[in-house]
């Protein structure tokens, strides 16, 4: 069924965890639902932006010879022909001593190469009652060929990339891709991550708690985490600590479609961890027990071929082991980059440890013009509310029990700091 090992380093176990790990496969989904999703190919225009010489401000379409030699003390008076505002056409090419009033984005017509600003003319717009066109406009600057107009092609060319495959869509490219009139977009498909909690105690939230009793912290925080790294949470009923309902609940997530499957509690040493022995039953387990601190009873395998991880039932060493091993899983089935944050910084107290590698929960504060770590408190890893206080994890290294104050340290950031 399984058998227990000495405890395997988080970098061997994280290297043979993602040993079999690959980005998904590409799926079409509209633009409007595209944020933050991972483009799955690069991306170029298919058309010019702008796609026809337009103006780039409120004013008078001219021909430049007819202007140059415009000044303030000399103005030059044309008579204006037309009135284009912007998503219309012109009606006519502009000749010889002629202008057009035009708007902002509005298709310049045939015959003018500059556009005059407004505040350079007479023509001032009136904004409290409707605008007149004027039989003629006094220029007051002169202009040369391309002055106030966007050229076809300035923003985009026609072939060239717009976003490289691995972009994460923001706001940007997505205004940039309506610009070109993609309704859909090829992105990477989110990774479907099936939550099973369990343990005879667990009710659900909405449930009233009775003697012995608690509610199922896990499974909501581990649905959490998981659309925190752009996956889809599947969680399913808590199963209760026997071999029949937690074999129906793994048979259940199976049914949901997933890529990982994860579950909380049941993988330690207790006499009703039964996730093992189901586990052994429908699939295999890897490995269990890690170098890890909180977090030691974590199990890695497959259920039919699916990657399993039993995590902790601690909600501390859940979320642990969670950032430390399910996070770069989830990241590399969406083909995304590791954007966790990472800074040393000074320890502010004296520190013990049991030799294990050790994440523990810490503030940050500002001392003596350093950054320096202090522990949040309690370490135990029932006690959820220090990852609440925490501004990070200090990594405190295999091998090391005592860490003296001033020794610097990685910390693995939890929340946005502005240091």
């Amino acid at each position: 069924m399984y058998a227990v090992t000495q405890l395997l380093s988080v970098d061997e176990a994280l290297s043979r965890i993602l040993d079999g790990i690959a980005p998904l496969p590409a799926e079409r989904v509209k633009l409007s639902d595209s944020l933050g999703r991972v483009l799955a190919e690069d991306l170029r225009a298919e058309i010019n932006l702008p796609p026809f010489p337009n103006s780039a401000l409120d004013g008078y379409a001219v021909r430049s010879d007819d202007v140059a030699a415009a000044a303030p003390q000399s103005p030059v008076q044309l008579r204006v022909t037309m009135d284009i505002p912007a998503g219309k056409p012109p009606d006519s090419p502009l000749t010889a001593g002629q202008a057009a009033r035009i708007m902002t984005g509005a298709p310049l017509p045939i015959g003018a190469d500059a556009v005059v600003p407004v505040e350079q003319t007479d023509a001032r717009w009136q904004p409290d009652r409707p605008i007149e066109l004027p039989s003629v406009v006094q220029i007051y600057r002169s202009a040369r060929p391309g002055d106030g107009i966007r050229q076809v092609g300035d923003d985009l060319r026609a072939g060239q990339r717009v976003a490289a495959a691995g972009t994460v869509l923001r706001a940007q490219e997505i205004g940039v891709l309506a610009s070109l009139g993609h309704v859909y977009v090829p992105v990477v498909r989110q990774p479907r991550v099936a939550i099973l909690s369990t343990g005879d105690e667990l009710i659900d939230i909405h449930e009233p708690l009775t003697p012995g009793k608690i509610h199922d912290s896990n499974g909501y925080m581990l649905a959490a985490l998981a659309a925190t790294y752009n996956a889809v949470p599947l969680r399913l009923p808590v199963a209760r600590d026997t071999l029949d309902d937690v074999r129906r609940r793994f048979r259940q997530a199976l049914e949901q479609r997933p890529d990982v499957i994860l579950s909380s509690a049941g993988v330690s040493v207790g006499a009703f961890d039964v996730v093992r022995t189901v586990l052994a039953e429908l699939g295999q387990i890897d490995f269990w027990r890690i170098n890890l601190r909180p977090g030691k009873p974590l199990a890695f395998g497959h259920l039919q071929g699916v990657p399993f991880f039993g995590l902790p039932g601690n909600p501390v060493s859940a979320i642990v082991t969670f950032d430390v091993f399910v996070r770069p899983v989830l990241l590399r089935l969406g083909n995304r980059t590791d954007q966790a944050s990472t800074i040393t910084v000074i320890t502010g107290e004296d520190i013990e440890s049991d030799g294990r590698r050790s994440y523990l929960r810490v503030k940050l504060v500002s001392e003596d013009g350093q950054l320096k770590a202090r522990l949040t408190g309690t370490q135990i890893s029932s006690a959820l509310i220090s990852m609440v206080l925490a501004d990070g994890l200090l990594i405190v290294p295999e091998g090391v029990t005592h860490v003296p104050a001033g020794t610097p340290l990685p910390v693995r950031l939890l929340r946005y700091m502005n240091i």
